[in-house]
């Protein structure tokens, strides 16, 4: 969205984006590319409290039952379907950085039902490149890797790319991390490891541990055929 706004001289005071902490190392360097080729400083936005704090060290006030308005465990735990705290954080902080600004919001055209039918966004003016443009989220990835943008190889192993770490995303992904980013995935094993109890699950499972288990067991079986 931003190179097709670029090349065809639209108006853009800023570029923004947010760093959780929890990106794959190559997006760093994807930025770096980008600001390279396009000669424009990107502005990174961070929580104002790391998220490994919010996993881990935040004081949690329980809001009800015998301990209510009481601290009753530290840190939140993995981010889960029903509490996307780090989504809630990232939201806010672009939300207060940004004000009354115009967005511009990289919404594919196969995803248009996650833009505002009036381009309102809670008072906020949001327009819509891409859906104008016609752009499906598979021509987007084509025409910047036609501007040489391979976000070092990430898009050969993922459809999409968030946090390395997202307990959302799909099994199939935590699968190909774990055979293609062993580091990462043994950083997210140790994470949990301090998390003991406090662990809202993954995809279904209860921890990293047991797809852990799963995908050994998976590794040891030649023949074995996945459908998802």
């Amino acid at each position: 969205m931003v190179l097709r706004l670029i090349e065809e001289g639209r108006p853009l005071d800023e570029i923004v984006f947010f760093d959780t902490g929890w990106e794959f190392p190559q997006m760093y360097d994807h930025i770096a590319k980008f600001e390279a080729f396009t000669k424009r400083k990107v502005t990174i936005l961070h929580p104002p409290k790391s998220f490994h704090y919010w996993m881990f060290e935040r004081p949690v006030v329980a809001i009800k039952g015998p301990m209510k308005g009481q601290v009753h465990r530290t840190g939140n735990g993995w981010p889960g379907h029903n509490w996307r705290w780090c989504t809630g954080i990232k939201r806010d902080v672009i939300k207060s950085y940004c004000k009354k600004a115009i967005q511009y919001i990289g919404f594919a055209c196969d995803e248009k039902e996650r833009a505002s039918p009036d381009g309102l966004k809670k008072g906020v003016q949001q327009i819509y490149p891409l859906i104008k443009y016609g752009m499906s989220e598979a021509d987007c990835l084509t025409y910047c890797q036609s501007r040489g943008f391979d976000w070092g190889g990430l898009y050969k192993y993922f459809n999409r790319v968030s946090c390395f770490c997202c307990p959302l995303q799909r099994l199939k992904n935590l699968r190909t991390l774990r055979r293609h980013f062993p580091d990462l995935w043994t950083q997210m094993l140790n994470w949990e490891a301090k998390l003991g109890t406090r662990n809202r699950g993954f995809r279904g499972y209860d921890k990293v541990a047991d797809l852990e288990r799963r995908f050994a067991s998976e590794d040891r079986q030649p023949s074995f055929h996945l459908f998802e």
